[in-house]
């Protein structure tokens, strides 16, 4: 390849990077090969040699586009402008309702007379790593909108229902072998076999909601709106001094109205913390009777308890004879020089399966990404 040719594509390229495309380098390599098949005599080719080599997403034509228009656009000739490349004024701007590019000035010139460079995020990228404690009120609207679209994936489990399947597990589908057999003039040709189905686990969400958890209690509650209504198989409790089931409250699609009438039923919001008798009542009313037995139970409190910690190690053992996965989300685990010194935290800790932090967007990403593993993460422990 010549060597202007590929000073043109890596200085291209370079550009593409600095607007927020992705370029490998084995793209380069081949946008300057393609240079030196079609030349320089047509624009048209030109562009369609580098958008066939550069551009690897719909989204990213646009910006594209103009990165062609600024840096090509005075080129004549394989040697023009190589060294001295084209001065582009980038403008980045948040996304925003209601705001075009044309309305955008760069040193009081319009649009047209300059070539500009648009580059837009989303200030949802800069909110996935702060913690809830620290958001605005815009910013927790902005992170509210980021919660509706993370989905539990779920956990599987293996059914006793039976649906085809393959040879390794080694049940013949004898119904399914003799129907093929009759297209084949009775000889069983094909054989059919049979293997157990997988379904979804239960899913079960304890929220704290003591005072202590204030700074995270509500966007936690959204998040488990989002769990509630996204799939089967999902039940939400919310506990402070006492334990209240919220399951209906949170299936109300419309999440203001969900959160509004949740917050409604949780008498005790803001209050004290009783986790050893909340986890009682659930085991005693709800979870010995089934609802946790083989389900994952996730536990979203920062450990700060009033109560008796010998009950609260109890009713974790007690958990943890039947629940599948134990799952602790501490929000306060993401501190600097964090240790689980409170007294609950202490008591529940041996009886945990995964202790993850809660204070951020991509921390309960990472929650969900735990959960929806299921039976293909290790276990912690012999117990179940």
């Amino acid at each position: 390849m010549a060597d202007d040719g590929a000073r043109a594509a890596v200085g291209f390229a370079r550009l593409l990077r600095d607007a927020g495309l992705r370029v490998p380098t084995g793209s380069t390599l081949t946008f300057a090969e393609a240079l030196g098949v079609v030349g320089w005599g047509s624009a048209d080719d030109v562009y369609w040699a580098a958008r066939a080599t550069l551009c690897n997403r719909p989204e990213d034509v646009e910006r594209f586009d103009a990165c062609f228009r600024a840096w090509f656009a005075a080129r004549s000739g394989p040697g023009a402008h190589t060294d001295a490349p084209v001065t582009v004024d980038a403008v980045v701007a948040l996304d925003a309702p209601g705001t075009e590019d044309g309305d955008l000035d760069v040193d009081g010139e319009t649009p047209d007379a300059l070539p500009i460079l648009t580059v837009r995020f989303s200030r949802a990228e800069t909110l996935r790593t702060r913690d809830f404690a620290t958001y605005s009120p815009a910013e927790h609207d902005e992170a509210r909108r980021v919660l509706a679209d993370l989905r539990f994936a779920g956990a599987r489990r293996r059914s006793r229902r039976l649906t085809h399947g393959g040879r390794a597990r080694r049940r013949p589908d004898v119904r399914r072998t003799m129907r093929a057999a009759l297209r084949t003039e009775g000889e069983p040709l094909v054989r059919a076999w049979r293997a157990p189905s997988e379904r979804a686990r239960r899913l079960v969400v304890l929220c704290d909601v003591s005072g202590s958890m204030e700074p995270y209690a509500r966007v936690l509650i959204r998040f488990l709106h989002s769990a509630v209504v996204a799939r089967t198989q999902v039940e939400a409790f919310a506990f402070g001094t006492r334990l209240t089931r919220i399951t209906r409250e949170l299936s109300n699609r419309d999440p203001d109205a969900a959160i509004a009438a949740a917050a409604a039923r949780v008498v005790d919001w803001s209050g004290g913390t009783r986790i050893g008798a909340a986890l009682h009542t659930f085991n005693v009313t709800w979870g010995m009777r089934g609802m946790a037995r083989g389900a994952v139970v996730v536990i979203v409190s920062d450990g700060w308890d009033r109560g008796e910690p010998e009950l609260l190690a109890e009713e974790m053992t007690r958990l943890a004879r039947v629940a599948h996965r134990i799952i602790w989300v501490n929000p306060l685990k993401a501190s600097p020089g964090f240790a689980p010194l409170a007294a609950g935290m202490a008591a529940a800790l041996p009886h945990v399966d995964d202790f993850v932090e809660g204070h951020s967007i991509a921390s309960l990403t990472e929650l969900a990404a735990i959960v929806a593993a299921g039976d293909d993460r290790p276990r912690a422990g012999a117990r179940r």
